[in-house]
């Protein structure tokens, strides 16, 4: 009984120090590592919140990316696309100085300029996005349109494209509120249809109506952890007047409606000629918003995605430099991927002419050129990292075998 007086016990918890790991001895009593451990993140907490509560991050128009600076940092990842990256360097750029623009004193009031990219699959619209946030010194996020609904139905409601922009700020309101956001798939939200139907389209105009407020910019309730709104749930009201948005979408079948309105006057000899200057393979680059009008983006949302850029189909010229030279290249990842085995992994220069080539022809743009090399590499892949081997070569007749093979599969299992 007395040694249980005697044994020393933890102030705050009061174990003992057979109980414990080990106890620290203060002027007046004892603490343990446990009790220690939760006071260090008590205290990290505490300071985040006065962290948080401090305000956005100031920004410097000194230290900023110039534009110039900006396309230059993008033109390590992405090939090619050099209209798309002038108009995002821009954009991004703008928005910086609008940020800024609240310290200034003066009456003019500088206005966000969201900006539409439009371009078809594997041209690099995602991939533009993620390189830039690479850089950015503002909070930035990359959300979907497909999983958007009309508020009230099942999917997600249009707020939840702020809780991921606010869960990226670490829950900090004033850094969100100069955050950017890319709104990927945007054209998957277009008006099914002109005729008015029995049934809503909860996940196409009505999507689009909900994000008018968004980019026109007002105060709306966010839910903190995202999803369905209910009414007992705590909300946080975000200013998305100073978020940036960059909508991206493929626009299938748009190059059918841009070759009808260029097409519309057609009569004379003059019209004539003009009509016979189009490049046909290359109709993205006459894109205007009367054609995302005519695809079933309505007129209000046109309006507020004031920049309308595009992005080119990518030839064969520009799928031979995505294959091999960009920082993070399809080629480089897996010469990479080899080496963490202790394995030096070479390609014929052939190997990469007839990845290329197998790309042209499946029309898939870069993201093609991933499930042609994966193909290719699957069976080595598996093999050689249980063999003693020091380093591979892939040649040409292994690559045009392994297609081969695998197409061959496809078609017995048809």
């Amino acid at each position: 009984m007395a040694d249980s007086k005697t044994k020393k016990r933890c102030s705050f918890c009061g174990r003992s120090e057979n109980e414990v790991g080990f106890l620290i001895t203060g002027m007046n009593g004892y603490i343990c590592d446990s009790c220690a451990t939760q006071a260090y993140e008590i205290t990290q907490e505490a300071l985040g919140e006065g962290k948080k509560s401090a305000g956005a991050t100031k920004l410097n128009l000194k230290e900023l990316p110039k534009p110039v600076e900006i396309k230059k940092f993008l033109d390590q990842y992405v090939i090619g696309q050099d209209d798309a990256k002038r108009f995002l360097s821009v954009s991004v750029y703008n928005h910086y100085k609008r940020l800024l623009q609240k310290d200034s004193g003066d009456d003019v009031e500088i206005e966000k300029s969201n900006i539409i990219m439009v371009g078809s699959t594997g041209t690099g619209k995602t991939l533009l996005a993620r390189t830039i946030a690479k850089l950015l010194h503002v909070p930035f996020t990359i959300v979907d349109a497909t999983v958007l609904t009309e508020a009230g139905y099942v999917g997600e409601d249009i707020e939840s494209i702020l809780t991921r922009l606010l869960q990226v700020a670490d829950y900090n309101v004033p850094e969100a509120e100069q955050g950017i956001v890319f709104i990927d798939e945007i054209d998957k939200i277009a008006r099914k249809g002109d005729n008015p139907s029995i049934t809503r389209d909860v996940s196409g105009e009505g999507v689009q109506q909900g994000l008018l407020k968004l980019l026109e910019g007002s105060v709306v309730n966010v839910p903190p952890q995202g999803g369905r709104k209910h009414p007992d749930q705590k909300m946080i009201p975000v200013n998305t007047k100073n978020i940036l948005f960059i909508c991206g979408g493929a626009f299938d079948g748009i190059e059918k409606k841009i070759a009808q309105r260029l097409n519309t006057h057609v009569v004379g000899y003059t019209a004539s000629q003009k009509t016979a200057t189009v490049d046909k393979n290359n109709m993205m680059q006459y894109i205007a918003p009367q054609d995302l009008k005519s695809f079933g983006l309505i007129p209000e949302i046109i309006g507020r995605l004031p920049v309308l850029t595009y992005l080119n189909p990518l030839d064969r010229n520009a799928l031979r430099a995505i294959l091999t030279e960009p920082k993070n290249s399809i080629i480089k990842q897996y010469i990479k991927l080899f080496e963490m085995d202790g394995i030096k992994l070479t390609f014929e220069d052939a190997v990469f002419e007839y990845i290329v080539d197998k790309a042209v022809e499946y029309k898939l743009g870069a993201r093609g050129l991933r499930s042609i090399v994966e193909t290719i590499m699957m069976d080595v892949m598996f093999e050689i990292p249980s063999e003693d081997k020091k380093e591979y070569k892939v040649t040409l007749d292994y690559a045009k075998m392994q297609l081969e093979k695998a197409n061959m599969a496809r078609l017995q299992t048809a």
